[in-house]
């Protein structure tokens, strides 16, 4: 049974499988997220029927992934849900080089464990021997680069910008970034060879944002987000929003249609609980029903302001590995 859009909203709702190491070493290798809800959690690329899902491994899991031939298969209950294959990550995600700059954060945002796991920051050269072992593979398509803010948003920046100078020196691939924004972070980014720009609203709901997201300005971000569309052009500026901290629907197609307006391209995001957050902030990972009403509810907003996602050549929207995309999965 191939996967389809209500499939992959079945697996991403519940976003986790227990599955035998040994398949995993024979067939692929595991990512772990240093960026962002799912930072620290293992995880593994599933791809069927033209769509690809990644799920976090869990052997407390209601999903098994077993052998079956030179495939795998999902079971749920003791029922095949899927059959498919493991596919290969590059770095972080199939063809794609996907870089963390800095695995460390001074803000605090109550749903991500990045400030709690204090990780790597990659210096320069670092980044460039990666994206050089993913050209090896020659399965490179594109680069990809997010960070949390080790210093502050300005130096993170001029980290960023220093890094897609030396890479667009080297690679002839399209260049995505995703910061928090400075006043000059669009301009100077651009001027330094990126693609696409990412900025995060997280949340549209101003009072959740807030709560969740202390030290930061959703009224920054969004002008940010605004400012960054005149620069990059349209189809080339995107934005995780997340569901599953207790935002409505309503609140969702409404910030979404305020992104799409922009020419902003939304992302929605299912939360991923980290066990480094737990009591700190109530997160309810969305159902599949939800994820396809709300997806199907974007694409026509998307299309409405003549916006596509499939245009996006970086970054989440053509992993498509965590969300249910419009234009690729419905």
């Amino acid at each position: 049974m191939e996967m389809n859009a209500e499939i992959k909203a079945l697996l991403i709702s519940i976003g986790s499988a227990d599955i035998d190491e040994d398949l995993l070493r024979e067939a692929t290798r595991t990512t772990t997220p240093s960026a962002g809800p799912g930072a620290g959690l293992e995880s593994f690329f599933l791809k069927s029927g033209g769509h690809r899902v990644r799920l976090s491994i869990n052997k407390n899991s209601p999903l098994k992934v077993i052998r079956c031939c030179t495939d795998v298969v999902v079971i749920k209950d003791g029922k095949t849900i899927v059959t498919g294959r493991l596919e290969p990550a590059l770095s972080h995600c199939p063809e794609q080089a996907y870089l963390t700059i800095s695995g460390r954060c001074i803000y605090d945002c109550k749903f991500c464990p990045v400030p709690k796991l204090n990780g790597d920051v990659k210096v320069p050269d670092e980044i460039l021997r990666l994206v050089e072992e993913a050209k090896r593979t020659g399965r490179l398509r594109a680069i990809s680069l997010t960070s949390g803010v080790e210093k502050s948003p300005e130096d993170e920046v001029k980290k960023a910008v220093e890094i897609v100078k030396a890479l667009r020196a080297l690679y002839d691939v399209p260049i995505g970034v995703s910061v928090y924004p400075t006043d000059n972070s669009s301009e100077e980014l651009k001027a330094a060879g990126a693609t696409e720009i990412k900025y995060n609203v997280e949340t549209m709901d101003p009072e959740i944002f807030s709560r969740v997201c202390p030290g930061l300005s959703l009224n920054y971000i969004l002008k940010s987000l605004e400012k960054a569309v005149k620069i990059f052009g349209k189809n080339r500026v995107t934005s995780n929003f997340i569901l599953g901290l207790g935002e409505s629907d309503e609140c969702v197609v409404a910030g979404v249609t305020r992104l799409a307006e922009m020419g902003v391209i939304p992302n929605l995001r299912p939360i991923s609980p980290h066990p480094s957050r737990k009591g700190e902030v109530e997160v309810r990972r969305p159902s599949a029903e939800r994820l396809l009403r709300l997806a199907k509810a974007t694409r026509k907003v998307l299309e409405d302001h003549g916006l596509r996602a499939d245009m996006a050549e970086t970054m989440c929207l053509p992993c498509t590995g965590c969300d249910i995309v419009p234009h690729r999965d419905i």
